[in-house]
């Protein structure tokens, strides 16, 4: 079955092997992907999801690493369904998550509840929508595997939000990643159970793909700043028409400058700032220039801000009420925001470093109130 097309990807057949066992469940898996950074999450996770889909025609993919995301710019945790094989292993690509919650930081240290609760909350939809057979009501609902990716911080309270995501989730499969340096890796065995076996749980334990003669582990590095960079700007550069030819970040940046913004009004918004308090004299001068989610406030049970995407707050003028929000979202859903959530995630350095462009938005001086 050949579900690695990329030419520069080596599948080793241990891999392929935990794919096949996964794939040929007698019923949709839930497999939960796990091991320290750069031991191959990501890669593995790819492969798998293309080897599902040739059993099945769509798969749910649950993205809890908010450093290092699938299918999302970085701070997002998500839930997509996925319908087609990935052309290339070694390229992310950017989808539309199903639901998706903007946690505002590329690590869950700053608020480790919170992010489990964002967690839990898009498990229970999946469950929800996906894993029940109501006869009568929904006769057409049917079961979809699914896939979990995970964070690679593994140790101290990473460690335990790891632990309390599969006591929670309790996948059919887990798949535990090595490297060679047995330091970093997670203990061995089920070791979230407190030392009790679970018959109904298959534990695949694979190695790193990458490794030379010494055993050692031969995954390349990633600059995890630059990467998440990179993704911002794939999500913003969709806010400009396909046709356009942008090869470079300069002419990112131009197009960006250029591009009209959507006029919000400030008080049809509530704005929430994440993992810190800000004076109410500073709000807007925290939101200005920034990179904020747009989220729609639930007033129901579950009170958690479903986001539809980001923006880059370019401007705003306290006199006509108004801010100027870039962004790639499509009209119709941003009717139904009423809510933005400011974190951590800032504009990248490179777009703002651009020599010869000026826009609004790389000024941090753009607050008009006369």
């Amino acid at each position: 079955m050949d579900s690695s097309p990329s030419p520069d990807i080596h599948i080793p057949e241990q891999w392929s092997e935990a794919a096949e066992s996964i794939v040929y469940s007698s019923r949709p898996p839930i497999i939960l992907i796990c091991g320290a950074k750069n031991c191959g999450k990501t890669t593995f996770s790819r492969y798998l999801l293309n080897v599902l889909l040739h059993k099945y025609p769509k798969v749910a993919y649950l993205d809890t690493d908010v450093g290092q995301p699938e299918f999302t710019p970085p701070a997002f945790l998500s839930l997509t369904i996925v319908h087609k094989v990935t052309p290339d292993l070694t390229v992310p690509c950017m989808k539309t998550p199903e639901r998706c919650l903007f946690f505002g930081d590329v690590s869950s240290k700053r608020d480790p509840s919170t992010y489990l609760s964002y967690v839990f909350a898009l498990y229970d939809y999946y469950q929800k929508e996906y894993c029940i057979s109501e006869k009568g009501k929904n006769p057409f609902k049917i079961e979809l595997p699914l896939i979990v990716n995970t964070p690679g911080w593994v140790k101290g309270v990473g460690y335990d939000v790891l632990v309390d995501m599969l006591k929670y989730i309790s996948p059919t499969h887990v798949v535990k990643i090595s490297i060679s340096r047995e330091s970093k890796n997670l203990p061995s065995g089920e070791f979230w159970l407190d030392g009790e076996h679970d018959e109904t749980i298959n534990l695949i334990e694979i190695n790193s793909a990458h490794q030379d003669l010494l055993n050692r582990s031969m995954i390349v590095r990633k600059d995890a700043r630059l990467l998440r960079e990179f993704r911002i700007m794939a999500y913003f550069r969709q806010c400009i028409c396909r046709d356009s030819s942008i090869s470079t970040i300069k002419e990112l940046a131009h197009a960006l400058a250029s591009h009209c913004p959507y006029e919000v009004p400030i008080a049809s918004i509530k704005i929430q700032h994440l993992h810190c308090e800000v004076p109410s004299s500073e709000i807007f001068f925290t939101l200005n220039a920034s990179i904020v989610g747009l989220a729609v406030d639930s007033e129901g049970l579950e009170n958690l801000p479903w986001c539809l995407g980001l923006g880059i707050v370019r401007g705003i003028d306290m006199v006509k009420g108004v801010l100027y929000v870039i962004t790639p979202v499509p009209h119709s859903s941003l009717e139904k925001v009423n809510l933005l959530l400011h974190g951590y995630i800032q504009i990248p350095s490179c777009l703002l470093q651009v020599q010869g462009c000026i826009s609004p938005y790389m000024s941090a001086n753009t607050l008009t109130t006369n």
